[in-house]
């Protein structure tokens, strides 16, 4: 299959940073809306804000495809929205005759692409990439009509995908409402349970620092990118190993019923996220980048707890400083002086027991999203040769 520099075949055009003072909050005549990667990220929060047409634009359609380019947003693929772009974005135009938008889409939400901007952008200070260093990546470029089939695979393939997302989001969407029925909104604690902290039922410990020049011995690791949606891991064959001169101290090591929040990440949608572990008898540690809470009480349940940090106004309660701005990141003292609703244990205890019911389904569904992921990225992988 034919190999070409994605340039000869595809036009990239950064946006405009019109000035702050100049945006408007509604729509009027004149004005068209003013895209920034959160307005594609983040699209149940109110960014929505518009500028003057007389500003000299650069503008995109729905459909067409956009990629984030500097910062943790690098090498994100953005669509579905149009207006002005700004400068942390960048437009795609695939020549119609040679390239079609959707086979484009794919290559780019590839790994070989994603891999490519990652480390494009960290030879700089800032993560970011520019248009002469998309000269260098080279794509397949099949006829359009291996192209249109190509795609129609992937979709196929994509559509799996979709369905088991909607699915997951679906049972939290169960849990959260279950859980708002037995003890009501945990910020405003409308059914008066006991308030405490956690530290008063437990302990919190930040996670092991290493460095990649260690070697000798592994170990598994738990790390930011093994949360993803879940609120559970039960199973430790899927998290990574680590290499380390010796073997962490007993208190690096997580225990069953543990519960393990990321403390820091580039991404702020996954710092204060909060899971559940049971590595039953093997040795597994926790990153740097993550903080362990151990109960030692029984007047706490921590499948309860684990939830309650997922119930999305007490989410927002952790994450906001005095002033109502979102915080990077969480540490043992934040945590130590949220209020936590502490019900009766034996409502804690069966609302463990109605999401254990739940568990099963969930993880049935995430082991299909899993399978579904692995074809899709084979067949990318088909689509490269």
């Amino acid at each position: 299959m034919r190999r070409v520099p994605i340039t000869e075949v595809c036009d990239f055009q950064g946006g405009t940073q019109p000035p702050k003072k100049e945006w408007i909050l509604k729509p009027q005549d004149g004005y068209i809306r003013m895209l920034q990667i959160r307005d594609f990220t983040q699209p149940d929060k109110d960014n929505v804000a518009y500028v003057s047409t007389k500003n000299n634009l650069k503008t995109c359609n729905s459909d067409d495809i956009l990629i984030g380019r500097y910062g943790a947003s690098v090498g994100k693929i953005l669509t579905g929205l149009e207006g002005a772009y700004n400068v942390a974005i960048v437009k795609s135009s695939p020549d119609p005759e040679k390239l079609s938008k959707k086979f484009l889409y794919y290559i780019l939400k590839s790994d070989q692409f994603q891999n490519f901007v990652q480390n494009v952008g960290s030879r700089a200070a800032q993560a970011g990439f520019n248009m002469g260093d998309l000269e260098e990546f080279n794509i397949p470029l099949p006829s359009l009509s291996e192209q249109k089939a190509i795609v129609a695979k992937l979709d196929r393939a994509q559509r799996l995908i979709d369905i088991d997302r909607e699915m997951l989001a679906k049972y939290d969407e169960l849990i959260q409402s279950l859980f708002l029925e037995m003890f009501g909104d945990p910020v405003r604690n409308d059914k008066g349970w006991e308030v405490g902290s956690i530290t008063d039922y437990g302990s919190l410990k930040n996670g092991l620092n290493y460095s990649s020049k260690e070697s000798g011995t592994k170990i598994r690791s738990l790390g930011v990118g093994d949360f993803g949606v879940l609120s559970k891991i039960d199973n430790v064959r899927a998290i990574s190993r680590i290499e380390l001169d010796k073997a962490p101290p007993e208190n690096y090591l997580l225990k069953d019923n543990d519960l393990v929040f990321v403390r820091s990440n580039g991404n702020k949608e996954l710092v204060g996220r909060c899971l559940r572990i049971y590595p039953g008898n093997e040795d597994v540690t926790f990153s740097g980048f993550c903080i362990r809470y151990r109960p030692n009480s029984s007047s706490i349940n921590s499948t309860y707890l684990s939830h309650l940090f997922r119930v999305k106004t007490f989410r927002n309660y952790m994450l906001k400083d005095g002033r109502g701005a979102n915080i990077q990141n969480i540490n043992q003292k934040l945590l130590s002086q949220l209020d936590i609703p502490l019900p009766d244990v034996s409502k804690q205890n069966q609302f463990g027991k109605n999401v254990e019911k739940l568990e099963g389904q969930i993880l049935k569904t995430q082991t299909s999203l899993k399978k579904s992921e692995e074809l899709f990225s084979s067949l990318v992988q088909v689509a490269y040769g």
